[in-house]
């Protein structure tokens, strides 16, 4: 078993950390705000620490799930970052979603501190986070990768590496283009439905079983049909996101139209209030009509 560190215990990192625990590692916690760090400590044991570097010293792994790439580099570098509380040779994996640029950015700030380090940016929500069953998208060395998953595998359903330092970013940045085209389509689908005088339950049961079904049909449409959109994935976070994608593309010279209409759609959502709501409350703009 590993001694570990873990910063940040928002929705995700609070129960990655704590399955941590659960599979036998030594683990010590940072986060912004100590209360949380506190209440995580209560319930899961381990000890907490009052900045990023106190928490890293000693850590054979450093993992990281904040909030975006300012957060991310606030964590790592300066007198107080991990980075420098970390021992020669330790391991610093990142699974907060990310630009692949900063990843690389770190990944070199690290290897010139004789550091390892590995994005593994995650998807499955929530949920996911607290079952145990995310699934975990990497880049960086094989080696650095093979040191991590084992220990990865505490709350992960599948866990891979796809190439090189900024790997795993890219790969959940198409995992995020995927979602946003599958969240309008069912959006559409469940507001043609009630418009048409279906029960949304009855069709679902039917179609999420052929061709149409899918990860978001299956989680979200009974609280998209109850119109309840406090919980899960935020706007804010998915808008974040699709910023990152959509900032690849152009880099990358690729056409993303439909993830550009489905941002600018979230925007709606989030003038209507609902920054915090859940994604799936696309449907909310389809309903005002």
């Amino acid at each position: 078993m590993a001694k570990l560190a873990f910063l940040g215990l928002g929705v995700m990192g609070f129960p990655m950390a704590g399955h941590l625990v659960a599979a036998g590692h030594e683990v010590t916690v940072y986060n912004r705000t100590a209360a949380k760090a506190e209440a995580w400590v209560k319930q899961h044991g381990g000890r907490h620490a009052g900045t990023p570097r106190e928490a890293a010293q000693g850590a054979e792994i450093v993992f990281a799930c904040v909030g975006n790439d300012d957060d991310l580099r606030s964590v790592c570098l300066g007198d107080d970052g991990a980075f420098a509380g970390m021992g020669a040779g330790a391991l610093f994996v990142d699974h907060t979603t990310v630009s692949a640029a900063v990843t690389r950015e770190l990944a070199a700030a690290a290897d010139a501190a004789g550091l390892g380090f590995v994005d593994a940016p995650v998807s499955g929500g929530q949920a996911g986070a607290e079952n145990g069953q995310l699934s975990v998208m990497c880049g960086g060395a094989q080696d650095h990768f093979d040191r991590a998953e084992p220990v990865i595998d505490a709350y992960a359903k599948i866990c891979r590496r796809l190439g090189e330092s900024g790997a795993g970013q890219l790969a959940k940045m198409a995992n995020q283009i995927a979602i946003a085209g599958l969240v309008q389509g069912l959006s559409e689908s469940l507001a043609f439905a009630e418009k048409a005088g279906l029960d949304g339950r009855e069709l679902v049961e039917v179609i999420s079983q052929g061709a149409a079904g899918s990860w978001q049909m299956v989680n979200r449409h009974g609280t998209m049909l109850d119109d309840q959109f406090e919980h899960g994935f935020a706007v804010d976070w998915m808008r974040k996101d699709l910023g990152i994608c959509l900032d690849a593309a152009d880099e990358l010279s690729v056409s993303l139209p439909v993830t550009a209409l489905v941002d600018q759609f979230y925007k709606e959502v989030q003038q209507m209030g609902g920054g915090r709501w859940d994604t799936s409350s696309l449907i909310k703009r389809l309903r005002r009509d």
